[in-house]
């Protein structure tokens, strides 16, 4: 039958309920759908999310080591840059002093044979130093790698446990420093000898062709350090967290950078461009503003007392605002390969699951527990099959 009148079911509506002497009636809505469940983030204990990182991320870790636990890294920072400083000053200056000074009282015929002797302490005033620079920043990276990778897990260490966790493997960071530090003075030793070489066979011709190879050696130099040093960038953390030797850090750097050598290079670029700029900004109106009070303090140049007064003050403060400075900046720079090198492993290694593995273990009481960044290579290697077996 047709329905003429088209007729609709009524809507369905909650019946009123009377009060009931037993307390409420109970609600005759449908109960509301269930949300869906979201995704939630892997957990951050400490410096870091324990996932791939990304560019902001570990700009602010960088960053984050100072203000999370600055006496470990700062203060060490501050001590090291501070000896450096001082120890260096008081080198140049006395082997300068020396040389000024035998060359005053020197006998016109002697001057040859005692500019030669200067010219030597010079170079060996200036090797030493270059060497307490090596150790110096070897020492650091060492204890920043270490900070880096206890932070990630929500540790915060003095530097007594820090030292503690370094024993037995500065002496190979120093090493490595040492390495790179030979290599660079061979290669420019090197490019210098074939310039001069050319300059005093060749004559004219050959100071031109000095000057060509001097140009397109330089290029290449920078090209070739760029890469090297973005390649080997994670030695440091690799014999500072897997504890091995030289030849295998070298090995797991590259591996690591293998398909992220780009990536590595602009991070390392960016960070060293935002530190050296921001020291700039602040060390370079000090010198500017130091001339400025010389030259209204002794204009005409007569060096009086108290013109040489205000040029030792400007001195030492330009020195304390630069050690304050090189230590802030290096601190920055030294973590940031130490955050590449947990990223890397992360993205290729899955290192982040056995990172939270070992907190969750951690929370749960577990006393010993493997140190998560050590590779447990011959443990986790396949057995060889029997002699004999048929799946050979």
């Amino acid at each position: 039958m047709a329905d003429e009148q088209n007729w609709q079911p009524p809507e369905w509506k909650p019946e009123a309920t009377s009060p009931s002497p037993f307390g409420a009636a109970p609600s005759q809505q449908p109960p509301p759908p269930s949300a869906p469940p979201t995704w939630t983030p892997p957990p951050k204990p400490g410096l870091i999310p324990l996932r791939p990182l990304d560019l902001g991320a570990i700009l602010g870790a960088s960053f984050r080591v100072l203000r999370r636990n600055p006496k470990a890294t700062y203060g060490t920072s501050l001590i090291i840059f501070g000896v450096m400083s001082i120890v260096t000053t008081l080198i140049v200056g006395l082997v300068t002093f020396g040389v000024l000074a035998r060359l005053d009282r020197a006998a016109a015929e002697d001057e040859n044979t005692i500019l030669a002797g200067s010219l030597a302490a010079i170079a060996l005033a200036g090797v030493a130093t270059a060497a307490l620079s090596v150790i110096g920043g070897a020492v650091l990276q060492g204890i920043l790698v270490l900070e880096v990778a206890r932070g990630a897990l929500g540790e915060k260490l003095r530097l007594r446990q820090l030292w503690r966790l370094a024993k037995g493997r500065i002496g190979a960071l120093i090493g490595w420093s040492m390495l790179i530090a030979l290599a660079i003075i061979i290669g420019v030793g090197l490019l210098i000898l074939v310039i001069v070489l050319l300059a005093a066979t060749l004559g004219d011709v050959g100071a031109g062709l000095g000057v060509l190879v001097g140009v397109l050696g330089s290029i290449g130099t920078a090209v070739l350090w760029a890469w090297l040093s973005t390649k080997l960038a994670l030695v440091p953390s690799a014999l500072m967290l897997e504890r091995t030797s030289i030849r295998g850090a070298v090995a797991r750097s590259w591996s690591l950078t293998r398909g992220y050598f780009w990536r590595t290079f602009g991070i390392l670029l960016l960070v060293a461009f935002i530190v050296n700029t921001a020291v700039q900004i602040v060390s370079t109106p000090i010198g500017f503003v130091g001339g400025i009070l010389l030259a209204l303090i002794d204009p005409t140049g007569s060096n009086s007392q108290t013109a040489i007064t205000v040029a030792v003050v400007v001195t030492v403060v330009s020195l304390l605002v630069t050690v304050a400075l090189g230590a802030l900046a290096a601190v920055v720079q030294a973590a940031t390969p130490a955050l590449l090198y947990v990223d890397l492993r992360i993205r290729k290694e899955g290192l982040d699951l056995e990172l939270i593995r070992f907190i969750e273990q951690r929370q749960a009481g577990g006393a010993e527990q493997p140190d998560p960044y050590r590779r447990q290579s011959a443990a986790a290697a396949p057995v060889p099959p029997a002699e004999g077996s048929p799946w050979i």
